[in-house]
Order: C-alpha cells, then structure tokens, then sequence
C-alpha cells in the first residue's frame, strides 16, 4: 500500500490497548509464579494479582465504552472472509474474557473462606463481591473458571499477535501500524 495512510486508532484507544496488554501479560506470569511453593514473596504476589486484576477490569470497562462510542478504522481491504470472522470473534473474546476473568477472580476471592482482608495495592479496601458468600466448593469452581479464562486468552494472544505479524510482514497493510505509533507506515 505504497503511497496511501492507513487511519490508526485514537490516542485513547492506543494508551488503552497497549496498558491493558502489558498488564494482562504480568498477571499471567504473576498467576503462574505465585501458584509455585517455591516462589518467595507469594502472598505479596497474589495481592498485586488482585489489584492489577482490579485495574484490568476498570480499564476494559472504559475501553470498551470507548470502543462502542468512537470509530475504529477499517479492516483492510482484501482479507478473506475466515480473516475478518477471526478479527471480530477475536476482539468480542477479548472484551469478554477482559471483564470476565478479573470478575471471576474478584468472585473467587470473595468465596475464599480465608480471612484475608483484600486491599487494591495495599491501600484500598476491596468488598467482597455483592451476592457471593463464602463457601469452599464456589471458591474451587470459580478459581477452575477463572483459570479457563486465563488460559482462552493466552489462545487469543497467540491468534491476536499472530494475525497483527502477518498483517506486517506477509500482507504488508499497514494493519500494526494502526496501533503502534512509532511504526513506519509502508
């Protein structure tokens, strides 16, 4: 696409995509370090979990009110029919594991029949959430869920970072420039 810009996404949606990526890929590595016996620090670990988690999900909320109240520039010209199917059903599995698995963690630990009072960064004080009581056999269902969706959206990365890279380096259209700033346009 030599000699023609393809629109990229607001400055808003930019700062969003790329702080809820960088979180999200801590909170996998912390989810699986803080599961190891070994691992020092554990407690500590599992408390920024749950405030980072926190933060993702305030921050998908806001992007996807921001996603359903400005325009997003369009799928390049040309994709196959399985290509715009895998972008639309990739980015609805986002917003939804985006919100839902911070929510089925903030659910699980309000089943945990531990005392641990939950505080967002050591600060503020996290309620339970309203409707979920504790009880042993909800807070092992919701820890199997809440893993499932760490899981899915492990498989959406890899299809997400997958497609961005064949957009650069085999369909040349300027798909990833879209949403990294500092990326030559070809």
């Amino acid at each position: 696409m030599a000699g023609t810009e393809t629109p990229r996404y607001s400055k808003v949606a930019i700062a969003l995509h790329w702080t809820i990526a960088v979180l999200i890929i801590s909170l996998l590595i912390a989810g699986l370090l803080m599961t190891q016996e070994w691992m020092p620090q554990r407690f500590k670990i599992y408390q920024l979990h749950k405030s980072f988690g926190i933060a993702v999900l305030v921050l998908s909320f806001f992007r996807l009110i921001w996603r359903l109240s400005h325009k997003t520039p369009a799928l390049p010209d040309g994709m196959k029919t399985w290509e715009v199917v895998s972008a639309k059903v990739t980015h609805i599995g986002f917003y939804a594991l985006m919100i839902g698995v911070p929510l089925l963690g903030w659910a699980m630990v309000s089943a945990s029949l531990l005392p641990i009072e939950n505080k967002l960064f050591y600060l503020i004080p996290l309620p339970d959430m309203p409707g979920v009581s504790g009880s042993e056999a909800l807070e092992a269902r919701l820890k199997l869920l809440h893993e499932i969706g760490a899981k899915l959206i492990i498989l959406l990365l890899i299809l997400h970072v997958g497609g961005a890279l064949k957009h650069h380096f085999i369909a040349k259209d300027g798909t990833l420039a879209r949403m990294i700033p500092a990326l030559r346009q070809e």
